[in-house]
């Protein structure tokens, strides 16, 4: 059994290795191709110059020429990053709304669970820890007559209570009134 592992092994090395080595093959044919494709092109769209013999006339001429062929070729370069920035940003859009749906769709229905203080306290220190908490015990209670108070305080006259409470002396209402 394991010389059968160790054939299957080294089987599978010399495999593995014939195609890194018939990749690397195709990749090498493949940049050749293209370099041959990039010299054909620029021999076809752009000879070579004769400037030699050539008058300063006729090579204001090219020089011309020249530029108005960059500058077409420009704005056509322009155009096709206008049109390629805005497919990409349309298809990040898209991206977005499809992940938004697919989260939609695989999000559970969660459920209210209703927990007391105690349970919480419990999973959090241990069932040896017997802590109680009343958290409506330590609550303020707050008394109907002091609301009506505050409110009739709250009309007056604030021209009035400025005028009191200006000064040391007011102040010190005011520290005597909150005790």
């Amino acid at each position: 059994m394991f010389a059968f592992c160790n054939q299957l092994c080294v089987c599978v090395f010399v495999h593995q290795s014939l195609m890194v080595a018939k990749a690397k093959d195709e990749l090498e044919q493949e940049l050749a191709d293209k370099e041959a494709e990039k010299e054909r092109y620029l021999a076809e769209n752009a000879p070579l110059l004769q400037m030699s013999g050539m008058s300063l006339a006729e090579l204001q001429e090219l020089c011309r020429e020249l530029h108005a062929k960059i500058s077409v070729v420009d704005e056509e370069r322009y155009d096709i990053e206008a049109k390629v920035f805005h497919n990409t940003r349309e298809i990040k859009d898209l991206n977005i709304k499809v992940l938004d749906l697919r989260g939609k769709f695989k999000r559970p229905t969660l459920r209210r669970v209703r927990v007391s203080a105690d349970a919480i306290l419990r999973s959090l220190l241990g069932s040896k820890h017997k802590v109680s908490m009343d958290l409506r015990a330590n609550l303020k209670s707050v008394k109907k007559e002091d609301t009506e108070k505050e409110k009739t305080v709250e009309v007056s006259d604030w021209r009035k209570n400025v005028e009191a409470m200006s000064g040391m002396e007011g102040r010190k209402k005011m520290f005597d009134a909150a005790q």
